[in-house]
This record gives C-alpha cells, sequence and structure tokens, in this order.
C-alpha cells in the first residue's frame, strides 16, 4: 500500500458573519510555511474549502459552493499604532485553484472583532464586563481602518440577541460596523473623475456607469439599460449563461476604465473585484424568504454580482459603495434613490433589504468619504481543528 501523508490539525474558528460565512485562522496557527502570502497559504486554504472542485459543490471542504461561503480570514495581533488586530480576507475561488487577495469582506468583518475578543487578541483592560468593546481592525488587503462595536456580557462577546438581518434566518446581537475613510486604495474614489461615465460595451451597446472606489471597487449601472427591473432573485439571473457572459463582459470594460486592469483578459484573474451592481428606483417585489417589500419602505432597488453570480443578499463592502454613492448628488445610485443629499438609505436587495449610512463631503474639488456605517452581526457555528493532508501544500 502506498504511503500517503497524514492530515494535520489547524486551530480554527468557522463563523457566520453578516449574510456571508468564513473559516478564520490565527496567523500563528497556520503551518509555518502558510504564515506569510504564498503558494503554501493559498494551497492550504484552496484545501479547507474544497476548492478547486469541477463539481462546483466544495463536498470535500467547508465551502456551501457559492462565493457567500467560499471565504477565509487570516487574523493577527497588529503592530500598526491605534490598531487591535490586523484583517486579511482571502475570496477562495469554487472551481479554479485561485484565491483572490484584491478586496475586503464587509459581512466577514461582523465576526473579526469578535474573534480577536474571544481568542484572546484584544487588550482585556479594554473589553468591559458588560457593554461594548470597540475593536479597531486594520484592513490589510485595502490598507483601510474597520471600527466594530462587539457588545460584551459577562465578559464575553455577546452573540445572540433579536437582530434581524435579511438574509439571515435567525436573529442574532446587533454588531455596529464603520468603515473610515472607505475609498478603496490610493486613489481617488472617482477614478476617471467622474460622477457619471459612458461604457461601450459589445452586446450592450453605450451605457452610463457609475464607478466608484468605497469600500470595494465598484461599477452601478441603471438597471433598464442592461433589461433589468432591479427585482431579479438569484434564478432570475444565475440560470442566464448569455446574461452572466454579458455580465462579465460589462465588469471587464468597466475594470478597464477604472484602471483595475491594463488589459479585457485580466479580469479573468481579478474576479473579486470589481463587483458590478445595478440600481432601480423603488418598486413592490416578494424577496427570496417570500416576504413582500413594499417600495415606500426603500429608497432604492439594488442587484449586486460577486463572483460571477447574483449574489443572494448584499455584500458588506457593496454596501458600503452603495450607501457612499447615494450620499452624493448626481450618481446614478443617488439618482435612482431620487437624488438630493442623504447620510442614510435603505436599499433593496433579493432577501429583503438593509439600512446603510455615509458622509461624503466635496475636498480640493474631489468628493471624498469620511465614513460609512451599517449593522450586522456574527455568531461561532463551529470551532476546533479543520483538518488537511499533510501534502497538500
Amino acid at each position: 500500500m502506498a504511503n500517503h501523508a497524514a492530515q494535520i490539525k489547524i486551530p480554527a474558528v468557522y463563523y457566520r458573519g453578516g449574510t456571508s460565512k468564513g473559516i478564520f485562522f490565527k496567523r500563528s496557527d497556520l503551518p509555518e510555511a502558510a504564515q506569510e502570502p504564498g503558494t503554501a497559504r493559498d494551497k492550504i486554504l484552496l484545501r479547507v474549502i474544497g476548492s478547486p472542485d469541477p463539481y462546483g459543490k466544495q463536498i470535500d471542504g467547508l465551502g456551501n459552493a457559492s462565493s457567500s461561503t467560499s471565504k477565509a480570514v487570516i487574523i493577527d495581533k497588529s503592530s500598526r499604532e491605534g490598531h487591535d488586530v490586523d484583517y486579511l480576507f482571502g475570496q477562495v475561488a469554487i472551481d479554479k485553484p485561485f484565491v483572490d487577495w484584491s478586496g475586503n469582506c464587509g459581512n466577514l468583518t461582523a465576526a473579526v472583532g469578535a474573534f480577536a475578543v474571544s481568542q484572546g487578541l484584544i487588550d482585556p483592560a479594554k473589553i468591559p464586563q458588560n457593554g461594548i468593546c470597540t475593536v479597531h481592525i486594520w484592513q490589510k488587503n485595502i490598507g483601510k481602518t474597520i471600527v466594530a462595536h462587539i457588545p460584551i456580557t459577562n465578559g464575553e462577546v455577546q452573540e445572540t440577541g433579536d437582530f434581524e438581518l435579511d438574509g439571515v434566518t435567525f436573529p442574532a446581537a446587533e454588531v455596529q460596523i464603520e468603515f473610515l475613510d472607505p475609498a478603496d486604495g490610493e486613489g481617488d474614489m472617482f477614478p476617471t473623475g467622474n460622477l457619471v461615465d459612458e461604457l461601450d460595451v459589445p452586446g450592450i451597446g453605450r451605457l452610463k456607469a457609475t464607478l466608484i472606489n468605497s469600500g470595494i471597487p465598484t461599477i452601478f449601472v441603471n438597471a433598464a439599460d442592461i433589461g433589468y427591473t432591479g427585482t431579479e432573485l438569484q434564478d432570475d439571473v444565475n440560470n442566464d449563461a448569455a446574461a452572466l457572459e454579458k455580465l462579465e463582459t460589462l465588469r471587464a470594460y468597466g475594470a478597464l476604465k477604472m484602471g483595475l486592469i491594463k488589459d479585457l483578459s485580466e479580469a479573468a484573474t481579478r474576479q473579486h473585484t470589481p463587483k458590478i451592481a445595478w440600481v432601480a428606483a423603488p418598486k413592490d417585489y416578494v424577496s427570496s424568504s417570500g416576504k413582500t417589500v413594499k417600495a415606500a419602505d426603500i429608497d432604492v432597488l439594488v442587484r449586486a454580482m460577486s463572483m460571477g453570480k447574483l449574489h443572494h443578499a448584499m455584500m458588506g463592502t457593496a454596501s458600503v459603495a452603495i450607501a457612499t454613492a447615494a450620499a452624493i448628488p448626481g450618481t446614478l445610485v443617488n439618482l435612482a434613490a431620487g437624488g438630493g443629499e442623504r447620510n442614510q438609505v435603505v436599499f433593496g436587495h433579493p432577501s429583503g433589504t438593509l439600512r446603510v449610512g455615509a458622509a461624503a463631503e466635496m475636498q480640493n474639488g474631489k468628493w471624498t468619504a469620511t465614513k460609512a456605517s451599517m449593522s450586522r452581526s456574527a455568531r461561532i457555528i463551529m470551532e476546533g481543528f479543520v483538518r488537511v493532508p499533510g501534502d497538500c501544500f
């Protein structure tokens, strides 16, 4: 019988954060070869999640066959002044041997502070016996500060509660998150300098787009311009191969215009960013859970793609982009929401609604966002060890 390497055990915590799920690691708990960026780290995370899987099911790993659940997080104590922990996020491809490190996951951000507290990465003096523990997070992918307000009861993270989040079945404790200076990367929030650009996309034609770097680079278009209403659910889009191809082409042309890629072919290896989303004025629709969302209860309809599929709710980072764009008069998001100045917006997504806030101001002739905020929740689903074959990396 051939000799095969035994499995190794890696301490890990499986979390739901917002409307996503991911596997969380302390950097120091990873095998030494994976404590630094590189092939070994990527191979281990791919094996943990169960990718690449030509069947698309991730049966042999912790992924659940959707972009919302094919995620890995690495947390470390921060050496950066004024910050408690460093947060690094990897979006693991399902059918390709690829981990995308180009952006953040806003949903899993809700679990980062809780993980830091429960794993002993926070100075005990900062944790109240009862109250709120404020955790300052350095988001390493995009080089930004996030502040998470973690509820504490009897010295431990409070996970249960009555806060309801559309897209999550059960209520939990509310976690308030603030994204400071959320414009992504070093460049301008509007990389082209325009609130609205025109794209000329094969198969679609000429259409207007708002290209914004906030939370995550995002391309917003009007739903009507791509043949949608803004009330779509996943099956309306994800079962239409021609539509998915058209949306991916639109994403590639938007990425090129934003300067994120130099050649259209590069979009294939940059799946996590930018995001593509479409907006429309409010109208009644039935959410994926069967609940009716009333036009009167929302300001704008938004649908967004993640890793080539319509997201079942809304990515947290794209929610930041929505909040920021809505706050700036003249963007497509702002116009779809009725125009004017606003510091918060309630948008309708496939699973229901979400309220997000943002503060934006004009500085030296350019728009800048100072803060975006939203409420999420997080819960440990399972903790212990994840096992992978010892020779997988």
